[in-house]
């Protein structure tokens, strides 16, 4: 049995150990112990917080999945909330210009790259990352999903506006055509040590080395201008998990790696406004098999998500007894579930 639950103090060896396996580009969750150490100690101190308490102010709530049988994580993700408020968040903003001329008769369509910072105070879907041993089955949804749920759960949270950054795409060799077009030319580093400084905290640096005037894309190589709000490889599926929920393309690319940034309302993403909340009404010994239900434990100072099967009854939902020992729950606790797939559109 798998478990959505609260990151805690004690997970801080685990996490850097999967921090190890990402790779460059994932600037949420860097390999480092004093960085993943203070966004654990930020996840328990939202957790325990109003939000009256941290309104205005950045912090971020960090999720683990544990393999119950084996003690072990395997997984993170997690919700940052109130970004740029602590230090700019900055992007590259694809603006489309046309030109005009009557004589001769032409007309030119031109795209720029425009640094910006204009996200502040959204909320932002971050930092999903599964065990290469675990990507099997449903796990990357029960992963990815559970945060739809506490945004259910506690939408006063969480602003309107949510966003999730897609890595970009790089080469074989993990060199990124798009820094290596534009970044590499401000900052005279290779991509990888960039994106280890900006994922430590020092984003300083990019509005003091950064270009302020817009960039033609038609004066970078082809092989940038491909790879502009291009996913990486292994990223693919996690943006086509996102557009299923309802986020699409925002307009703005990393400024690292041109990677997309995805947008949606609160309210507008599926998971969200599916989701059913009731109270445990029964638990049936057993197992689940062949789950299709996500279900949460909403407590805030208890936030548990897993994977069964759901029975409707008018007196309160049912579910087998391992999710109701994974999620700790007892008849008449408040919970929430959703469908883990969403249906595909009526065929007329």
């Amino acid at each position: 049995m798998f478990v959505v639950r609260q990151a805690r103090s004690e997970d801080l060896d685990a996490l850097m150990g999967l921090a190890a396996q990402t790779g460059t580009g994932m600037t949420t969750f860097p390999a480092d112990e004093a960085v993943l150490s203070k966004k654990i100690a930020d996840s328990v101190e939202a957790f325990a917080s109003k939000p009256q308490d941290i309104e205005n102010k950045k912090t971020g709530y960090l999720l683990v999945l544990e393999d119950l049988e084996k003690n072990k994580l395997i997984g993170t993700s997690a919700i940052l909330t109130g970004i740029g408020y602590d230090k700019p968040f900055y992007s590259y903003r694809l603006l489309h210009q046309t030109q005009v001329s009557q004589e001769p008769a032409m007309r030119v369509d031109t795209e720029l790259l425009n640094l910006s910072n204009d996200f502040v105070g959204a909320s932002e879907i971050a930092t999903l990352f599964l065990h290469p041993d675990y990507r099997i089955g449903q796990l990357g949804k029960l992963l990815a999903k559970a945060r739809y749920l506490l945004i259910a759960s506690h939408p006063d949270r969480f602003a309107d506006k949510m966003i999730a950054e897609i890595r970009g795409w790089v080469d074989e060799n993990e060199s990124s055509p798009f820094w290596e077009a534009i970044g590499r030319q401000f900052f005279c580093m290779d991509f990888d040590e960039a994106d280890r400084i900006n994922g430590v905290g020092n984003s300083q640096f990019i509005a003091d080395l950064m270009p302020k005037f817009p960039i033609y894309t038609a004066l970078l190589p082809e092989s940038a201008r491909a790879v502009i709000g291009k996913a990486h490889d292994n990223a693919a599926p996690a943006k086509r998990l996102l557009e299923k929920e309802g986020f699409h393309f925002s307009g703005a690319v990393d400024i690292f790696d041109g990677g997309p940034t995805m947008e949606a309302h609160k309210w507008s993403i599926w998971s969200v406004r599916r989701s059913m909340k009731d109270k445990l009404g029964g638990i049936v010994e057993g197992n689940s098999h062949e789950p299709k239900h996500l279900i949460a434990k909403t407590d805030i100072d208890d936030f548990r998500v897993a994977m069964t099967n759901v029975v409707e009854t008018s007196s309160g939902f049912w579910v087998p007894s391992d999710a109701a020992e994974a999620l700790q729950a007892s008849n008449g606790d408040e919970m929430r579930y959703v469908p883990i797939e969403r249906p595909k559109p009526a065929q007329n």
